[in-house]
């Protein structure tokens, strides 16, 4: 895939929504009070192999992304507490292996919980998923409503956006920062075994 660059007075901003077995991500422009599109999809991981090789995938696919699109800055939805121990314990494992992804490229990587995404971008914070979707398809303009996973990337960077827009300069690279408000929006699906297959951006 080729390499995707941007503007010197455009912030480039990555969301991630991360998962185990499905990780989206969402990548938008900011320049004022403008968003415009440029990719998502989601990386996804094999449920046959064993968890380290699994996680490798991600952080591989998250590298790749960052790679090829050279974001500023990026977003990344918080782990809830779930029912089951088991599954938050490793929904915190593939958001550690994403977050280390991002770090390690020199990234400032922002916090945001489920319930700052969806007030920022739907206007409440017990939106459900569709109505997310919904409502980053409007806010960029997109063709359609994506995918589930690739929508709550989008709505994470969004809502970034949303935070940071009138503070005047972003967080230091290499730092992470929690609360705010994100920005985001989706589009494409699968980055499969650390593949990314993505939609290219169109202009706003």
């Amino acid at each position: 895939m080729s390499p995707v660059t941007h503007a010197t007075n455009v912030t480039r901003v990555l969301g991630i929504d991360p998962g185990l077995r499905m990780t989206g991500f969402g990548v938008i422009d900011v320049q004022g009070q403008k968003l415009r599109y440029v990719a998502s999809g989601c990386i996804k991981s094999n449920g046959d192999q064993q968890l380290p090789e699994r996680l490798h995938t991600l952080f591989a696919g998250v590298t790749e992304i960052i790679e090829t699109y050279h974001p500023t800055v990026a977003a990344v939805e918080q782990v809830f507490s779930n029912v089951n121990p088991q599954s938050t314990l490793l929904l915190g494992q593939a958001r550690g292996a994403a977050v280390t992804a991002l770090v390690a490229k020199q990234l400032a990587v922002s916090e945001y919980t489920a319930l700052q995404v969806k007030q920022s971008v739907v206007g409440h914070g017990k939106a459900a998923k569709q109505q997310v979707a919904h409502m980053v398809m409007r806010l960029l303009a997109l063709p359609g409503e994506p995918g589930s996973d690739a929508a709550d990337a989008l709505a994470c960077a969004i809502c970034h956006a949303h935070a940071t827009q009138g503070m005047g300069q972003l967080a230091a690279p290499g730092r992470r920062q929690r609360g705010g408000r994100l920005l985001a929006l989706a589009d494409s699906e699968l980055l499969n075994h650390a593949t990314v297959r993505t939609t290219a951006g169109r202009a706003a």
